[in-house]
């Protein structure tokens, strides 16, 4: 791209000797490029080319229009718009594939020409800060050691700009790249304790975007635990809690339940307790020992 670029300003410079106007635009915009009439005479003509191969993409002769949309393989197909008034040429919807040389030529009562320098931008990513490193640096200042946090601010897939790091509007660091899908990094060094506002800035010449950054939210592991590490402790006390709790209950439950078993058992033995029926028997006469059918009696003598 950086080739065609330095082509592209040859090209200006032998058609003019200098390098013309300069017109820079967002990929995606409109750009037009004007003659500087007021309005076209009949007998002017109005001759629009582009690139080093100075290929005719419009022109008006008499107020007529011929817009030549399949030129250049069809680059510039529904996207030229030309004035039939003062006969400047207006590009839609440009693409980086419509930067480049744009000769204008008029020839009539008087001939002129003039080129215009055409830069196309993409659109531009904000950047991204994430901490280079899991561990915090420590650095000894003074007497105190401070702890330090690492810092990346990165960007893809961009060309023709700068990345740059800020201390409120004071530039720390810079790097620029000409080249077209491209990744970019810039690192940065803070202290967590650091009240300053840093903020990451990619530009082109016509735009920029910006990241500003949060200390606390990315360099957390440098002075206090993380906010996960924070959950996890807690979750893990009160998971330990819970099972704690569910094992003093259980026991407690356990006990309550023998207690009651026993207690259970010891009625249900009561209840199973049969009592014999009470029978009561005769007892008979005890028989005399001596029968009256064995009584012997002995004589008895009597003396005179």
């Amino acid at each position: 791209m950086f080739h065609k670029f330095v082509l592209y300003c040859l090209c200006c410079w032998s058609l003019s000797g200098v390098f013309g106007d300069s017109v820079s635009v967002m990929e995606g915009d409109s750009v037009t490029l004007n003659t500087d009439l007021t309005e076209i005479h009949e007998r002017d003509n109005i001759l629009w080319k582009y690139g080093a191969e100075k290929k005719q993409i419009a022109r008006i002769n008499k107020k007529k229009q011929n817009v030549s949309s399949d030129a250049l393989d069809g680059r510039f197909r529904d996207r030229l718009k030309l004035d039939n008034q003062t006969g400047s040429l207006t590009i839609t919807n440009i693409t980086t594939k419509h930067a480049g040389c744009y000769e204008l030529q008029i020839t009539g009562a008087k001939k002129t020409s003039k080129t215009f320098n055409v830069s196309v931008y993409a659109r531009l990513p904000v950047p991204v800060i994430k901490s280079n490193s899991s561990q915090c640096s420590s650095s000894s200042s003074s007497s105190s050691s401070q702890q330090n946090c690492s810092l990346l601010c990165s960007v893809v897939n961009v060309g023709h700009v700068t990345l740059s790091w800020y201390k409120g509007n004071s530039l720390l660091s810079s790097i620029s790249v000409s080249d077209l899908s491209i990744s970019l990094s810039l690192p940065l060094e803070v202290e967590y304790q650091d009240k300053n506002t840093y903020s990451c800035v990619l530009n082109n010449p016509i735009s920029n975007q910006t990241q500003h950054l949060d200390i606390r939210k990315l360099c957390h592991t440098c002075a206090v635990p993380p906010v996960s590490l924070i959950v996890l402790i807690s979750v893990s006390a009160a998971g330990s809690l819970l099972i704690v709790a569910v094992v003093v209950i259980f026991c407690i439950c356990r006990k309550h339940r023998k207690t009651d078993q026993e207690v259970k058992t010891a009625e249900t033995c009561e209840e199973e307790i049969t009592y014999a029926e009470t029978t009561f028997c005769k007892r008979s006469a005890p028989k005399s020992k001596v029968e009256e059918d064995h009584v012997v009696y002995a004589p008895i003598k009597i003396r005179r």
